[in-house]
Formats: C-alpha cells, structure tokens, sequence
C-alpha cells in the first residue's frame, strides 16, 4: 500500500511555505484502514478548521526504513518546500532487529536534511516489543530522546500512547491501529506540532 503524494508547489512560494509534510511508515500511511480514516488525514482536517492554512502531505509508505525514508527526503523537499516536516520512522527498523548505530544515524540525517531546507522537525517517537531483549527496546527508545534533545526539536514520545495496549483500538496485527485509534494517535501528535503552526496573516482592511 503506498500512501505518497507530491504535488509540485515548486513555483508557488505562499503554498509550499505553508505545507506538512509527514514522512513516515505503515502507521501513517494507513495501513489495514482506508486513507481517509488515518491520523494523517484528520490532521489535514483539524488544521482546516482551525483555520492554521496549511497543505498537509502525506509521504509515507507501508513497510518504509529509516533509509528508505531518508532516501526518498530530498526529493520531497525539493518539490514541496515545506514548512515543517514529521518525522515518523524507525518502527520497522526495530522489528527487524536493525543495528541501533544505523538507525541513529539515518534518523539524524533526516532531520538535518529537513532542518537544511528551512523546515521545523517534528521527531515521532516509537517503541517496540521486547523481542530483542530490554537493552536493545531501551535503547531504541533512548534514540528519539537523545536526537530530539540535541537537535532541539519537539517530541511526540510515542505515536501509539493509549492505543498500543488497548484491543479495541488495534487490529488484529497488534502493530496498527483500527479507525479507533486514529483520532487518539492524532491527540498525541496535535499538542506538539501546534506551537509550530502560524495562522495566516488576515489581508489589511
């Protein structure tokens, strides 16, 4: 399932400047549901109507890497420009065991890459299972931290706080969220990327 749209807003400085674009895996993409229930697209709503302005872009994919993510990443900001970019990747990394190092690093090149283009970073914060034992989930936690901390930029903890444990907002899979979950995994993001987010300026009377 691929949920990647790029529209070419290159010549229209006002539109790019004021375009989301969220970067991310299956979470985002809206694996199992249909693209119109997903976290994402409720995001796209609720700026709507709190009148903020802005275009969001969805460019994430099912199954995506942390350097499959950062591979696609210049290109995306070089045809959307945007003002901020959410950052939601790492998820597939830790469930196939990947070495922490790599994933690290791919995630920091993201957000120097997006940081580089005059966009603000939002970091989403993942964790796994423990099926590679506590110090590799710890430490895979510990990532987001540290990169939100020393790039200071603002943290979503954990995309699926208050859901992940809940069955009735899982699917069957245990790994994605149903349509019940979406409006939580939102909530989870909206308090963070709404300080970042400036209401368009109203034309002088």
């Amino acid at each position: 399932m691929l949920v990647f749209a790029l529209v070419n807003t290159a010549g229209a400085e006002g539109a790019a400047s004021r375009t989301v674009v969220v970067l991310g895996d299956s979470l985002s993409a809206g694996y199992g549901i249909a693209v119109n229930d997903g976290w994402v697209k409720l995001l796209e709503k609720r700026i709507a109507s709190e009148g903020y302005g802005y275009q969001v872009v969805n460019a994430s994919m099912t199954g995506e890497t942390t350097q499959g993510g950062l591979a696609r990443l210049p290109r995306v900001l070089q045809i959307q420009k945007p003002a901020i970019v959410i950052i939601e990747l790492g998820g597939n990394d830790g469930l196939r065991g990947l070495p922490l190092a790599t994933t690290r690093d791919n995630l920091r090149r993201a957000i120097e890459l997006a940081k580089g283009a005059k966009a603000r970073v939002v970091l989403v914060g993942m964790m796994i299972p423990p099926n590679y034992g506590p110090r590799y989930t710890q430490e895979f936690r510990q990532i987001y931290t540290d990169l939100a901390s020393s790039h200071s930029i603002p943290l979503v903890p954990f995309l699926l706080d208050k859901v992940a444990l809940n069955s009735e907002l899982m699917q069957a899979d245990g790994i994605h969220a149903n349509v019940k979950g979406q409006p939580r995994m939102l909530e989870n993001v909206w308090p963070v990327l709404k300080p970042l987010l400036v209401a368009p300026r109203k034309p002088a009377s």
